[in-house]
Parts: C-alpha cells; sequence; structure tokens
C-alpha cells in the first residue's frame, strides 16, 4: 500500500540559525531539534544528558501519600502483601521490578499474575479467593485494576486493601481502593501523564524511598526492568520515560540482570542493546509465557538470582515464542484470507471471530492485518463462553474512544488510544460489529486510512558526514515521540546494480548531483526494483544506521519508502 508522505513543520529560519549556533549544530539538526521541544541550550542539555534529578517528586500523584502510609503500615505490621500484575511485558516487568525491591525489607510478600485463558485480564474474583486463603491483607495492582470494580469491591468485603498502580485511562467512576495512583487521573496534578505501568510502580517505590530515607541507589538497578515495559509497551520516550530508558539501557549493556542477560544471549542481540533490540529481541520472548504458558514463567527469569536459573528459564521463553510465532504465522494467514474473501473496500473497520484461535496472539495478528489493509481491525477468539480479543488502531485514530461508544454491547474492556482488549458475549458479537463500523465510519478521517510516512525534513546526501551522524546517535533513545529522524533526499540515482536479499529485501547505492555513493538497503521493498534505473530520478525516504563489515562502520540508508 502506498505511504502518504507528511512533512513535518519547518520551524522559522532565525529560530533555526540562533539554536544552530547556541550548540553547535548543523542546520539540519537544529531542525529536528525544534520539532521536538529543544529550543535552546538549556533544553538541549536536558535532552542531550538526561539526569535523575530531573525525575518528578513522586508526591505529586494523587493518592501518593496514602499509598505510601498504607505500605508502611503492611510492613510495620507484618502483614502479608501480594503483588499483582497484568500478564504482558509491563505488568510482569512491574512486578518484578516492586518484588524484586520490597523483598530487600520485608519477607511477607508474594506475587501473582492471571491466567490469560481462565481469568483474563484485570483483577480476577478467583485471584482474590486465593489471596484470601493466603492470609493477604494488602495488595498492589500494577499495569492493572483502574476497571476492576467489582472484584476489587470484592476484596474489600474479604478484608484486602488495594493499591492500584495503573496508567490506562480510568472509568468515571474510580475503584474502591484504598489508594489508587494512575496519572491519567482528571484530579491528578501529576505533570507526566505517559509513565508505563511498570513506571507507575516505580513512582510509589521512590516515594517509599524519599519518605524512609533510603538511598536512590538502592532503586537505581532496577531501571533495567523498567526501560524494558517502556519500549515494550509503546509508550512515548520523552519526559520522565526518557530519563528511565536511557539509565535502564546504560544497566542492560554493561550490568544487565541475569535474566535479561540471558535474553539478550539467546536472542543474538548485539551490543549497543537500545529500545529496537528490546522490541523485537527481548519483549516477545517475554510476553510469550503470558501468550503461550503462563506468565509467571516470564516473572521467574526476571528475578532469577543465578546465570544458571536464567539460561534454563530463557530457553523455554525462547521456545515458548517459537510456538507464538507458529501460531501467529497461521492464524495471521487465516485472518487475511477471510479479510479477502469478504473484503468491502467500503468498510472502515475489521472485526473476525474464530472461536478456536489463539487467544494469546490475536492482538499480533490484529496489527499483521493492519499492515495489510489499514484500518482499526478486533481480532476475537472463543474464552469462558465470550468472544474475546485484542483491538488495534490505525496512526491518529482513538480506538478505545470508539470502544466507550459500544460499551453497552462489551462485557469488558479497557486500554489506550492505539490497542485495547474486550470480551462480548457471543449473542451481542454481531449487534457489536454493526455499531463499530457505524461509530468508526463517524468519526475516522479518510487520511486515517492511507499509512503515512513522518518526514523530519529534505536532506542533500553530501550534508551526511560523521559529525552528523554521531551527534543523531545522541539523540537516542528513540521510540513514540522522538523516532529516529526520518528524512527524504530528492532527484538521486542508481548507482550500480540492485542486490535482492531472501526475495523481498533490496541492496543499493545512490548519488546525488556530485556526492560520493552510498549504500542504501530495503527491508520488504523488493517490489521497487523494476521501477529504479540508472537513468531515471526517484525520491528516497530513510533513516540512518551503520553497517559494520570486517570491523569496518560505514553509513547505510534504511530505506523507508520511494517516491
Amino acid at each position: 500500500m502506498a505511504k502518504k508522505w507528511v512533512y513535518k513543520q519547518v520551524p522559522d529560519q532565525e529560530q533555526i540559525n540562533q539554536l544552530a549556533n547556541a550548540i553547535n549544530v548543523s542546520l539540519p539538526v537544529a531542525i529536528i531539534l525544534k520539532q521536538r521541544g529543544v529550543y535552546d541550550f538549556d533544553s538541549a542539555k536536558k535532552f542531550f544528558r538526561p539526569s535523575l534529578a530531573d525525575l518528578h517528586y513522586p508526591f505529586l500523584m494523587q493518592d501518593m501519600d496514602k499509598a505510601v502510609w498504607r505500605l508502611e503500615e503492611a510492613m510495620r505490621n507484618r502483614e502479608k502483601i501480594l503483588i499483582y500484575g497484568d500478564y504482558d511485558v509491563d505488568g510482569t516487568t512491574a512486578v518484578a521490578l516492586v518484588y524484586g525491591f520490597l523483598r530487600q525489607f520485608h519477607t511477607q510478600l508474594l506475587y501473582y499474575t492471571p491466567d490469560r485463558y481462565t481469568e483474563g485480564y484485570g483483577i480476577s474474583i478467583k485471584s482474590m479467593d486465593w489471596a484470601k486463603k493466603q492470609g493477604i491483607s494488602l495488595v498492589i495492582s500494577l499495569d492493572c485494576g483502574i476497571k476492576s470494580h467489582e472484584a476489587i469491591a470484592y476484596a474489600q468485603s474479604v478484608g484486602i486493601d488495594f493499591i492500584v498502580c495503573d496508567h490506562h485511562l480510568p472509568a468515571p467512576q474510580l475503584p474502591p481502593a484504598f489508594a489508587v495512583l494512575d496519572p491519567k487521573r482528571s484530579d491528578c496534578a501529576y505533570p507526566f501523564k505517559e509513565l508505563s505501568g511498570c513506571g507507575v510502580g516505580f513512582k510509589l517505590l521512590q516515594a517509599f524511598c524519599q519518605n524512609n530515607n533510603i538511598s536512590f541507589d538502592r532503586l537505581y538497578p532496577f531501571l533495567d526492568l523498567l526501560a524494558v515495559s517502556i519500549a515494550a509497551d509503546i509508550v512515548p520516550i520523552i519526559d520522565e520515560n526518557r530519563i528511565f530508558t536511557h539509565f535502564g539501557l546504560q544497566l542492560l549493556n554493561y550490568q544487565p540482570r541475569f535474566g535479561l542477560k540471558a535474553l539478550i544471549d539467546i536472542a543474538g542481540l548485539r551490543k549497543p542493546i537500545d529500545v529496537s533490540a528490546i522490541v523485537f529481541g527481548i519483549a516477545p520472548r517475554l510476553n510469550a509465557g503470558g501468550r503461550i504458558t503462563h506468565a509467571g514463567e516470564s516473572i521467574r527469569l526476571l528475578l532469577a538470582d543465578n546465570e544458571q536459573e536464567a539460561q534454563k528459564l530463557a530457553q523455554t521463553a525462547n521456545s515458548s515464542n517459537e510456538t507464538r510465532r507458529n501460531f501467529d504465522a497461521s492464524i495471521t494467514q487465516e485472518a487475511i484470507q477471510l479479510i479477502e474473501q469478504e473484503f468491502n473496500p467500503n468498510s472502515r473497520t475489521t472485526v473476525l471471530f474464530k472461536p478456536d484461535w489463539h487467544k494469546g496472539v490475536v492482538g499480533i495478528v490484529a496489527a499483521r492485518c493492519i499492515e495489510k489493509f489499514y484500518r482499526p481491525t478486533i481480532i476475537l477468539t472463543e474464552s469462558d463462553g465470550k468472544a474475546t480479543g485484542s483491538a488495534r488502531s490505525v496512526n491518529g485514530f482513538d480506538i478505545h474512544h470508539a470502544l466507550e461508544e459500544c460499551a453497552d454491547l462489551l462485557y469488558q474492556y479497557g486500554g489506550h488510544a492505539h490497542a485495547a482488549g474486550l470480551s462480548i458475549e457471543l449473542e451481542n458479537l454481531t449487534a457489536f460489529k454493526t455499531k463499530f463500523e457505524y461509530v468508526v465510519a463517524q468519526s475516522i478521517g479518510e487520511e486515517h486510512l492511507t499509512p503515512s510516512q513522518e518526514i523530519d525534513c529534505v536532506l542533500e546526501l553530501n550534508q551526511i558526514n560523521a559529525n552528523f551522524v554521531s551527534v543523531l546517535k545522541q539523540m537516542a533513545p528513540f521510540g513514540p515521540q522522538n523516532m529516529q529522524p526520518v528524512f527524504v533526499s530528492k532527484n538521486v540515482k542508481l548507482h550500480g546494480s540492485i542486490s535482492i536479499m531472501k526475495d523481498s529485501h533490496i541492496k543499493f547505492f545512490i548519488k546525488q548531483n556530485d556526492s560520493s555513493p552510498m549504500e542504501a538497503i530495503g527491508f520488504g521493498l523488493a517490489h521497487f526494483q523494476a521501477h529504479l534505473s540508472a537513468d531515471k530520478t526517484f525520491d528516497i525516504c530513510y533513516s540512518i544506521g551503520e553497517n559494520e563489515y570486517r570491523g569496518r562502520k560505514n553509513f547505510q540508508l534504511v530505506i523507508k519508502d520511494i517516491h
């Protein structure tokens, strides 16, 4: 599907010149920095040199004082505390972080993750019955709980208090917990709203440390887990998340915990480990536990206290991931065939249900279908007598809001603007499909139904040099709202022949006017081969990477699209 190139607004030339002079960078770099909120020397220093001193005061978060008081009381009274987390990467890293830290100070700790298949997302009544039998009197929920009103009320009725640590959008009424930590609460003055679930748990521990004169050095080693959660949950890597990720990546590269080191090794990841390595190498293996077996396996891996145990658990995670990939491939193929059989070009949504699809991969399948058909997509399977699954959106369209409009037909739902989970009574499925299509069609724009590629600025190939690339690398960590810069170079020509790799990738050299030839690679772009020749100019959009061969590093243009 052809992509629309969307150019970011170029700031005022005088402002660009002032910034370039103030921090001694080239004009293209100054343009990119201005687009990302860097205006002067001081903001550039904060951007390029993240500091833990710039973390926000944790007690600015609504209910933080209550949460810390209740945690301290439970520890003083030697109460049993349950650390409860979702079964995805954000949830399992959050459990490992909070449990791993608190066990240094409190022995009466247990952790729990719900079973995706028998309990589903959020706090289950079954888990609260289990907690009561274990003598639990306080639950700290992580990356879940903000919409678990019924289960938390039930827990309260049997003598269990709750501290909810969540980052999902709350309903108008909050759950009846002792404390609810969620920066997205309408009454919460916390200045940064985009923490991961693990990040909210970290802020609770930061507040606990400050209140008890515990050195931040005790908490610092857990930043590797927080960086993994931020990368895997696709939250914006700005503000606090940029600080957390910067220092978490340092730990991952130089002092990773046993479990993460074992995953890095088994995935064959090369250093330096960056956000992309987490997203494509570490996160899928951590996620596989909750998708294929049970998320408890991932938590045990993250808490492993020796190399041998970590390696064994990493092998299990890797095996689960291979199983997940097989399910993913076969179900995606089925889903695409179903869409093609019933394809209606006027439809604005895709909603598919098949009772025997594997629940653990429906979110991935939804994302794969969007890659091909590019419209809001929901993939459902049958679980516990209901249609249960995942929703994924296209860029710029709030799918969580669309589900809110259909709430009368949903048994349960929750999530973000770009991704959500839901359950539907089987008898409501047909009505839901109809209403969801109507709601989306009323609010989605044509601009949302064409994949787009954001462009930072136009660049001449001869502007790419060692100093320029060095400054770009210092803009990492990259992720949402601070993506790796993407450039356009116009009227370039092929230099030499095109190589086809693995039937779908292309590799070639290009020139622009009198520039030196530059290597380019296009993953999944082999279909462009027939349209490129040495006597025709074309435009490319790309990011800049490095290719290492026999110890030598060369710049390489990673092509995103060709016009």
